[in-house]
């Protein structure tokens, strides 16, 4: 197998987004709400076994109101907010307003953070001539968050479920990307944290590199796997 091209996921994969609890606290020190430590601490514990945190855990159970706009959640913008601040609404906060605030502050660039060796690998694909893409099921644009961390010069095309009405493992979207970065799928790696929706790139003959979804300081350098499936494997990372 030639590698010509290598699509990433974003969440889990290049970015994780912040905690919890951190998510919660800058809304709540924005809003002037004041909330005791500990009652922050049970308000967030809920919200996160609710998965009301877009890119955090994902629910523990999806309340019967909620299944049919959650199965479709990343093909539209509304549906994707739709899906998480009905999430959030089943754990009962002090404001009424904070649901809507919460889902605005995951979008912005600086409640993500990049796995450590995301910088590093992928200015090595981009020196080895590897053409890639951003592959995500998503309801938002994620470009700033790229353009704010320095990532986006290294990024030839971003496929996005919200853009294109479809959501992974849907082989459309990876054909996009495929198509987009003019590589066949058969020379191309999907490299990405979900078994289910990741995989599905492997329909169309795309590799699949699968890497754990944890906190950027427990995952150091799972990404540098994707060097390897190329010809030169030799790197200085």
């Amino acid at each position: 197998m030639t590698v010509k091209g290598v699509l990433f996921d974003f969440s889990g994969t290049l970015f994780r987004i912040e905690s919890t609890e951190s998510w919660l606290r800058t809304v709540l020190e924005r809003s002037g709400t004041p909330v005791p430590d500990e009652e922050v601490v049970r308000y967030a514990r809920g919200l996160e076994e609710a998965g009301a945190l877009p890119g955090g855990a994902p629910p523990l159970t999806v309340p019967p109101h909620l299944e049919e706009v959650w199965a479709v959640r990343d093909r539209s913008a509304e549906l994707h907010r739709a899906a998480f601040t009905g999430m959030a609404r089943e754990v009962p906060l002090p404001r009424p307003e904070l649901y809507d605030a919460l889902y605005d502050r995951h979008m912005e660039p600086a409640a993500w953070r990049p796995y450590p060796d995301a910088p590093e690998v992928l200015g090595e694909l981009r020196r080895r001539g590897v053409r890639m893409a951003v592959v995500s099921n998503i309801g938002w644009d994620l470009r700033p968050v790229f353009r704010a961390h320095g990532l986006d010069p290294l990024v030839d095309a971003y496929v996005l479920s919200y853009e294109h009405g479809v959501q992974k493992p849907d082989p459309r979207l990876f054909r996009a990307a495929c198509d987009a970065l003019g590589v066949d799928p058969r020379d191309a790696v999907m490299v990405g944290d979900d078994r289910r929706a990741d995989a599905g790139a492997a329909a169309l003959g795309c590799r699949v590199q699968l890497v754990d979804h944890l906190p950027v300081d427990r995952r150091p350098d799972d990404l540098r796997a994707v060097l390897g499936l190329l010809p030169d494997a030799t790197t200085t990372l």
